[in-house]
C-alpha cells in the first residue's frame, strides 16, 4: 500500500478544487472496507460543490475529498466485515444509514432520519481510495465493468423514479435529459412504456434521448410541448410524468400534461419553493403524487443489476466521456457547457 494518493479535493469556501498527489489513504474502521477506486462518476450534487453554490454551502463541511458515484476493488476489510474480501469488486450506494433509527427498521434505510452522504459528510470517490461502511459495498456482476458500474448509483435514481409505480403498457413524459432522465428514458422503455415523450432544452441530449428509447423528443423553447402530447394522446394526457429537472415550469407544466388518475413523480430538486395548481392540476384529477429520492436498499440496485443483463437496456449512449482523475477541470467545463451524458473520471 503507497504512503499517499492523487485525488481530488476541495479545499477552500469558493469556486474550484484542486488536485493533488499526497493526501492521506483513509483508515478503516471495524465495519468498513477500502476500495481502490477504478472508475468514478460526476454527479449533479458535484456540480454544487465544485462552483460552491448555496447548496454546497449548507451542506459540505471543508476540506473535503467529494465524489459518491464510484466502482473499484477491495483492498481491505475491518475486522466485523464478514461478506466481502480483499479483491471482491463493487460499486458504492451513497446513503450512509444509521440502521437504528424508525426507518432504517422499516425497510426505508434510503430515508434513513440520520443519514450520512459519501462525498457530502464523509470523504468521497474523486481518488484512488475510499473507505466506506460496508453496509454501502454493492457486489459487482462479472459482465458489469467498473465504468458502468460508476454509474450504477444514478441508473438507480432513474429506475426507482420511473419505477415508483407502474410503467408496463403506459405513456410516459420524461422532463430532462441529463444522465440521470437519459437513462429513466432507457428504463421506462426497457421495462414496456408504450410511448415515451422526452423533453429537453438542448437538441444534443435529446439525441441520445432517442437512442435511448424515447418516441417522440420535444425541445423546449421550439416545440409547444403540451399541445404536442395532449394531441398525441387524444386529448387525455400521458398516464406518467417524471421531472428529472426540478424546474417549477417543467412542474407545473408536467401537470398539465398529465391524464386525469395518472401518476407524477418528483426526482429532479428545486432550488426554491414551487408554486402547483392544486385544484386542477392534482385534485380535481386525482393525480397520484411520488417524491423520490435515491434508491431502494437493495431492491433498486437488483432492478439495475437484471436490467443490464437484459440485453433491453443499453447504458452506453450515457457515457459522455472519460477523463483522468488530473482533468477534471475539463469534465466540469465540458458538463457546464451542456455536453450530454456522465462524465467519467479516472484516478
Amino acid at each position: 500500500m503507497p504512503e499517499f494518493m492523487k485525488g481530488v479535493i476541495k479545499e477552500k469556501p469558493e469556486p474550484g478544487a484542486v488536485y493533488r498527489e499526497d493526501l492521506p489513504i483513509p483508515e478503516i474502521k471495524e465495519n468498513e472496507i477500502l476500495v481502490n477506486v477504478k472508475a468514478t462518476a460526476i454527479c449533479g450534487t458535484d456540480m454544487h460543490i465544485y462552483p460552491w453554490t448555496e447548496y454546497a454551502q449548507q451542506r459540505v463541511t471543508l476540506p473535503m475529498v467529494f465524489g459518491h458515484e464510484f466502482a473499484g476493488e477491495v483492498v481491505a476489510v475491518g475486522s466485523a466485515v464478514r461478506n466481502f474480501k480483499v479483491g471482491d469488486r463493487v460499486a458504492g450506494e451513497t446513503h450512509i444509514p444509521c440502521n437504528k433509527c424508525y426507518q432504517c427498521q422499516t425497510g426505508n434505510q434510503h430515508i434513513c432520519e440520520d443519514m450520512k452522504i459519501i462525498g457530502v459528510h464523509t470523504p468521497g470517490s474523486f481518488a484512488e481510495y475510499i473507505a466506506f461502511p460496508v453496509d454501502c459495498a454493492w457486489k459487482l456482476d462479472d459482465s458489469i465493468s467498473y465504468e458502468v458500474g460508476a454509474m450504477l448509483e444514478p441508473m438507480g435514481v432513474a429506475v426507482h423514479g420511473v419505477l415508483s409505480g407502474e410503467i408496463g403498457g403506459k405513456t410516459a413524459a420524461i422532463y430532462g435529459c441529463g444522465p440521470i432522465g437519459l437513462m429513466g428514458v432507457g428504463v421506462a422503455a426497457a421495462c414496456g412504456a408504450s410511448k415515451i415523450f422526452a423533453i429537453d432544452v438542448f437538441e444534443q441530449k435529446l439525441a441520445v434521448a432517442k437512442q435511448m428509447g424515447a418516441d417522440v423528443t420535444l425541445r423546449v423553447g421550439k416545440d409547444d410541448v403540451v399541445k404536442t402530447i395532449m394531441e398525441a394522446t387524444g386529448g387525455q394526457g400521458v398516464d406518467v410524468v417524471v421531472d428529472f429537472t426540478g424546474s417549477p415550469k417543467a412542474i407545473q407544466e408536467g401537470l398539465k400534461v398529465l391524464r386525469k388518475g395518472g401518476r407524477f413523480s418528483l426526482v429532479g430538486l428545486p432550488n426554491g419553493p414551487v408554486t402547483l395548481d392544486l385544484t386542477d392540476g392534482i385534485i380535481y384529477k386525482e393525480a397520484t403524487m411520488i417524491g423520490v429520492t435515491g434508491r431502494l436498499m437493495y431492491k433498486t440496485w437488483w432492478q439495475c443489476n437484471e436490467l443490464l443483463k437484459s440485453g433491453k437496456f443499453d447504458i452506453k449512449p450515457v457515457m459522455g466521456g472519460i477523463y483522468p482523475l488530473k482533468d477534471f477541470e475539463k469534465a466540469f467545463e465540458d458538463l457546464k457547457n451542456g455536453a450530454p451524458g456522465k462524465m467519467i473520471l479516472i484516478p
